[in-house]
């Protein structure tokens, strides 16, 4: 939905509202942008009177199945349930750590992507709970288990068919640092990146997992996966933002150079000190959306 004031107008801390205002002043340079993600998220078991514990569902690994994999019947009913709310999933499998999922979805166009996004997360903690289990989206629940990400593709358009592709990665590369506050929003979220694949350098590479910004193995399209942003994220926000540092990358000629673009911030504070000092950040979002991503808890 749209957040208003009783006077009707948009409310400036709707982050909806923010996400489209980019897709509007991306598409008045003739650049459209589609977006999936990818949720990376843990199941742990619920006690007698319906409260976390520190239990792990399973004790499978990647690519498990049944009956190692004990999460398998959620992710089944998560899927069939989001695809009754039109959501379209593709994959669902178990993930790398003890209990942890993955369930990925059709990318579409930015808003319905980001809508998608918040209806999953109710969707999957709703129906994990009936089921006994609590899913944690948290970038690093488990200490010597992988981080959960939240991996987010995207592709780009540009009307004039112009090859835009280059210059918006370069964008996004040369405004990460500012943005990780957005997509790394948390105290945990740094706990999770530079280890067991979770990205730290900003680099990008060919089905390089380890990278920051990995170029997928596919068929007839370009895009891009960001591998840094994790599950506390507000979607809307990044998705905003990615759109707002690509199009500027277009808009500036960047490209793609052999050059080092050094690390993500290594703290929740260095990130909100990256956002804060930001002139990118400065030109593309209001003082109070600033004021309120740097007092989220």
């Amino acid at each position: 939905c749209d957040v208003k004031t009783p006077d009707g107008k948009p409310y400036e801390l709707d982050m909806r509202g923010v996400l489209k205002e980019a897709i509007a002043y991306a598409k008045e340079r003739g650049i459209s942008c589609d977006f999936g993600t990818e949720f990376e998220f843990y199941l742990f078991k619920l006690d007698e009177d319906g409260n976390k514990t520190d239990v792990l569902c399973d004790e499978a690994g990647y690519m498990d199945v049944a009956p190692k994999d004990k999460g398998e019947n959620v992710r089944r009913e998560i899927c069939l349930a989001i695809e009754e709310m039109g959501l379209c999933p593709e994959r669902s499998h178990h993930e790398e750590g003890f209990g942890q999922n993955e369930i990925d979805f059709r990318y579409s166009d930015a808003l319905s992507s980001a809508d998608h996004a918040v209806i999953f997360k109710n969707a999957a903690e709703t129906i994990a709970y009936k089921n006994g289990f609590y899913a944690s989206f948290d970038p690093k629940p488990v200490e010597n288990q992988p981080g959960s990400g939240l991996h987010i593709n995207v592709s780009v358009n540009d009307k004039d068919g112009k090859d835009v592709f280059e210059s918006f990665v370069a964008g996004v590369l040369e405004y990460v640092r500012d943005m990780t506050l957005v997509f790394n929003p948390t105290e945990s979220s740094f706990e999770r990146l530079g280890k067991m694949k979770a990205p730290k350098k900003i680099t990008c590479g060919k089905e390089d997992r380890t990278a920051l910004i990995r170029f997928p193995a596919t068929k007839g399209e370009k895009r891009f996966e960001l591998r840094s942003p994790d599950g506390d994220a507000n979607v809307y926000l990044a998705y905003a933002l990615l759109i707002y540092a690509g199009v500027s990358g277009v808009e500036k000629g960047l490209r793609l150079e052999d050059k080092e673009y050094g690390e993500l911030p290594s703290s929740l504070e260095e990130a909100k000190r990256a956002f804060t000092n930001s002139e990118f950040i400065k030109e593309r979002l209001s003082k109070k959306v600033v004021e309120a991503v740097l007092l989220r808890e």
